[in-house]
Formats: C-alpha cells, sequence, structure tokens
C-alpha cells in the first residue's frame, strides 16, 4: 500500500504545546500508513533529535518565520507532498500565503491552537492579524480547532464557513503519562502539593496562581506549587514569589518537555490561564486522574469541566476566584486522591497505543489519523 507523504511544520519542537502536539503525532503515526517530515524553522533545533528515526526532519535554517518562505517552496517541491499539517499561526500563515505555488495536489491543513478573539484582543499580535486570518484562513482545506467552542469563534471572527472547520481534540501520550505512574515522588514536605505547566507568559496567569497560593496557604500552611515551564516571565515570577515570601513553597522547573515527572505525589492541577485554547497540560494531567482546578479560560475548558467529578471551576478569572476554587477542592478529597475524568478510560483501561484522544464534543472517528488519511482520499477532505 502505498504510504501518504505528510509533511509537518512548527517552528520548532520542544517547549509549548503547540509544539508538543507535533512532536506527539510525528512519534505517533504509524510509518506503514504515512511517510513522516517534519519542518522546523529554525536549523540546528536540539529538539529535532526526540523524534523518531523513521521521521525525517528537516531544518528551514531561518531565525523567524517570514524569512523561512523560500528554504519552505524548495522544502515542498522536493517532497511532494500529500498533505501540509502547520502547527502554528505564524507559520500556518506563510503557508497560506505560498499555497498557490505548491504542487496542485497538496492538500492543507492547519491547526489553530489558541480562541482566535482572545488573541486578538489580549495577544500583544500586530492589528492586521484579523485581516491575515480572514484573508489566509480561506485558503485552507481544513481548519483544526480543539473544541467545538474555539470553532464557533473562530468562524464569529473571521467569517470562514463552518464546514471548512474541523474539531479534533488534541493528542495526549498515554504512554508517556503511564510509565510516570511508578515514578518516585519529585514533591518534598507534606503539601498539599499544587502543579501548574506552560509557557511562562501572562496569558498563563501564573502571577494570579501565586497570589492565590498566598491566599490558600492561610488555609494549608503547607501548601506548595510547582511550575514546570520556561519563558520570558520568569524573572518576574521569582521576584513577585520573594515579595510574597513565599520562599521554597514555590519553583520553576524549567528544561522538561512533559510534567509527567511531577504527577506523582501532586495534589492538584492547576489551569490558571486568562485565555487558552484547549491546553495539552490540562488533558495530561486529567489523563493521570488528578484533580483538576480552572479558570474559565475558554468555551472549551468550561465545556469539558463543567458538572466533571474531580474538576473545580473558578468563578472567573482572578486570583481571588481561583484561591477559594483551590481551597474548595483541596477540603474536597483526601491526599492522593485520582479521578476518572469522564473524556479519559480509567487509568487502568489504558492500552499501549502513544496515542489517544479526548473523546469530548468528538465523534469516534474524528482524530488526526483519519482525518490525514481522508484528506487524501476524497474532496470533503475531513468530515467533522
Amino acid at each position: 500500500m502505498e504510504r501518504t507523504r505528510i509533511l509537518l511544520l512548527t517552528p520548532r519542537i520542544g517547549g509549548g504545546g503547540a509544539q508538543q502536539v507535533m512532536a506527539l503525532l510525528a512519534r505517533g503515526l504509524p510509518q506503514e500508513r504515512f511517510e513522516v517530515h517534519l519542518g522546523l524553522v529554525r536549523a540546528g533545533d536540539p529538539g529535532a533529535g526526540a523524534v523518531p528515526a523513521w521521521v525525517t526532519a528537516h531544518g528551514l535554517g531561518a531565525e523567524r518565520t517570514r524569512a523561512a518562505a523560500l528554504p519552505l517552496l524548495r522544502l515542498v517541491w522536493r517532497l511532494r507532498p500529500d498533505v501540509i499539517l502547520s502547527g502554528a499561526p505564524e507559520i500556518s500563515f506563510l503557508v497560506l500565503f505560498l499555497r498557490s505555488f505548491f504542487p496542485s495536489r497538496t492538500r492543507v491543513l492547519v491547526r489553530q491552537n489558541g480562541t482566535v478573539s482572545a488573541a486578538l484582543a489580549h495577544g500583544g499580535v500586530p492589528r492586521y492579524t484579523r485581516l491575515l486570518y480572514r484573508l489566509l484562513y480561506r485558503r485552507a482545506d481544513r481548519v483544526i480547532c480543539q473544541s467545538r467552542a474555539m470553532a464557533e469563534d473562530l468562524a464569529r471572527e473571521t467569517g470562514i464557513p463552518c464546514e471548512q472547520i474541523a474539531v479534533l481534540p488534541n493528542p495526549v501520550d498515554l504512554e508517556g503519562i503511564l510509565a510516570a505512574r511508578g515514578a518516585p515522588s519529585a514533591w518534598s514536605g507534606d503539601g498539599p502539593h499544587l502543579l501548574a505547566a506552560g509557557r511562562l507568559a501572562p496569558e498563563k496567569g501564573f502571577d494570579l496562581l501565586i497570589e492565590a497560593l498566598v491566599k490558600v496557604r492561610k488555609r494549608f500552611p503547607g501548601a506548595d506549587l510547582t511550575i514546570a515551564g520556561s519563558g520570558r516571565e520568569k524573572a518576574a515570577l521569582q521576584v513577585q514569589s520573594r515579595e510574597a515570601n513565599l520562599g521554597s513553597s514555590f519553583r520553576i522547573a524549567e528544561c522538561i518537555d512533559t510534567p509527567y515527572a511531577f504527577f506523582p505525589g501532586a495534589a492538584l492541577f492547576v489551569l490558571s490561564s486568562r485565555y487558552e485554547g484547549m491546553p495539552n497540560a490540562l488533558l495530561e494531567a486529567a489523563a493521570a486522574g488528578l484533580p483538576l482546578v480552572a479558570t474559565p479560560a475558554s468555551g472549551g475548558v468550561v465545556d469539558l469541566l463543567r458538572e466533571q467529578k474531580g474538576a473545580w471551576l473558578a468563578a472567573h478569572v482572578s486570583s481571588d476566584a481561583l484561591a477559594d476554587a483551590i481551597v474548595l477542592a483541596l477540603e474536597s478529597f483526601g491526599p492522593g486522591a485520582r479521578f476518572r475524568h469522564r473524556f479519559f478510560p480509567s487509568t487502568g483501561d489504558f492500552d499501549s497505543q502513544k496515542i489517544s484522544h479526548s473523546r469530548a464534543q468528538a465523534s469516534p472517528d474524528t482524530n488526526y489519523r483519519s482525518a490525514l488519511k481522508k484528506s487524501t482520499t476524497n474532496q470533503q477532505l475531513i468530515n467533522k
């Protein structure tokens, strides 16, 4: 059987959730059905070594995405892929701008990894970004969103027809999460231990979480917080922690690709974002059965966690509301509690597949593998 040749495009591998999704796809798409190529904007990216031997990584040799136009065109014409899947807005804009110069049979899918309205209002993007969404996203064969709420927001903000948008939940590395269950605890002290993960950026709301921790410690004096991530806000968060006299009850764990190592011993996972799409870190924590506390960072997050056993939603995005939700959660269960979240099988039911998918708001065959297969076998490309 002739394999489908797919080119996955991302600025780099490692760091944010969007890049981790592309790495998961590169590792998880079955090599008997797909010839997988991974295009990385930055040459010499150390993350490229994390992909398996059957995936061919290509460095485009650019420091900025817009400088990768000619290398990308050369790569596309050399590979002549059946499908291109781009994994970040900046590279999606470039791919769609260049699409007229690609081989005619190449199908283009773009993955939208955040809520467009929030990114336009609070993401610090140039004013012309809305115009780029409206003009360029129409050139995609499908735009992939992670939740129904995100898809509705995209259609509303850009005018893209609903039939051009597919809702596909993010892939999750269940095998890695299962393997981490038997690891020794990375925590010290009595706790309760709070875990958060993500880029150290304003939209993630870690400053709100630090403020919330101060309030939580009035009820639970032993409470501590670890944030697994890196980014430009590290210094500011550390200063905020010192000013709050948190001492050893707060730490930032950098240089890790996944937060799995902190799952054993964690009392709960906290999503403190001001706005979000459908964060992989939240899904990974849910797959591990951790209790969840989250801000109403997006319609997708609210829909996923509303009335979910083992999940607590803050009333609004603020440190006070977040602290109230954390305290309520900690008062509701004992140490080491784990929950079977309805959008994942129980941990005892996990199989050996490297990639599984959240089924929230998705039909049984709605996943990246079927989407990529359908993209080359019929004119509909992806059946929602």
